[in-house]
């Protein structure tokens, strides 16, 4: 469904997030973004380019694909 792929980004970094044990405001300034944005994506509000995607696996030091695919953890 249309969307779905923003939310499973955001839920998969929120996941590494709270993994890290940091707070969105902590974790945005680490990651170089303000607050409200990386809030934004984690809701899956933001259609996030590509080549964004790859920039924010690269910070967390993942895979790209570990961002883009459902997690069977949750």
């Amino acid at each position: 469904m249309e969307g779905d792929l923003q939310r499973t980004v955001g839920e998969n970094l929120r996941a590494h997030r709270e993994a890290r044990g940091a707070d969105q405001e902590s974790f945005a300034h680490s990651l170089g973004l303000h607050r409200t944005y990386l809030g934004s994506i984690e809701r899956g509000e933001r259609n996030l380019s590509l080549k964004k995607v790859e920039w924010l696996a690269a910070q967390l030091q993942i895979e790209p694909l570990d961002l883009l695919v459902k997690s069977s953890r949750r």
